[in-house]
């Protein structure tokens, strides 16, 4: 009996696997940029393209709708999140916030291990093809991303909840949205090489001196950005 149920659970066809399925390619189809903000997401649509049922679909929208990469509009259906130009400002801005001072936590409390774990994802990102072009920087969630692990290490669990749970694939999506900006991928990587030193040498304040900086480069290349767009228009 334990081995037939071990196998249901396993099976392809498993309803949650599905669901699970469905949410991973349509939420990194978001992140990329593949759907682009503000468009609508029909069942037709998705079911279509991406060959799924509408019972998983179903459940990868409400699942998307809780990372805040989709919002249900009355009469208008579900849509991809198109922050307006002050609604992104502002959440640059309680990033840099709050990643500083988990930045200066981190300093505290990350173990050696965990700070040679640092400088060993840093190291994976100097060998993508993007930055040596310096044209894109290395963009993968979790374990390889040096945000989430540097506030991971801040072992702070309130600012772990914000920032890697309510509000990461959000801001995700327009940091990879604004990663190909001219010059800004080797310049991201010499800050976050020298914020990986800061906390090595148990530098808080500086730890958090250089991770707003960092943070801040990138609104300020969001904002003239946005003007050229702008002024095009």
């Amino acid at each position: 009996m334990d081995h037939l149920q071990s196998a249901s659970v396993s099976r392809p066809d498993n309803p949650q696997t599905l669901s699970d399925g469905a949410f991973e390619r349509i939420q990194n189809a978001i992140v990329k940029g593949e759907i682009a903000p503000g468009t609508r997401l029909s069942e037709q649509y998705l079911s279509s393209t991406f060959g799924i049922g509408r019972g998983p679909l179903r459940e990868a929208i409400r699942r998307l709708e809780g990372r805040r990469l989709v919002v249900r509009i009355p009469h208008a259906g579900v849509r991809v999140v198109s922050l307006s130009y002050e609604e992104l400002l502002e959440l640059y801005y309680v990033r840099e916030g709050l990643e500083g001072m988990a930045c200066r936590l981190a300093a505290q409390n990350m173990s050696i291990e965990e700070i040679a774990g640092l400088r060993q994802v840093l190291a994976e990102h100097e060998q993508h093809s993007g930055l040596h072009s310096n044209e894109s920087y290395y963009q993968q969630e979790g374990e390889l991303d040096l945000h989430y692990l540097i506030i991971k290490g801040s072992k702070n669990r309130m600012l772990h909840d914000l920032l890697c749970s309510d509000l990461y694939h959000l801001l995700r999506m327009y940091r990879y949205r604004y990663s190909t900006v001219p010059r800004r991928p080797q310049q991201a990587f010499s800050e976050h090489h020298r914020i990986i030193e800061a906390i090595a040498d148990r530098d808080g304040e500086l730890a958090e001196i250089l991770m707003r900086r960092h943070i801040s480069a990138s609104r300020r290349n969001i904002e003239q950005l946005m003007r050229e767009q702008s002024d095009r228009d």
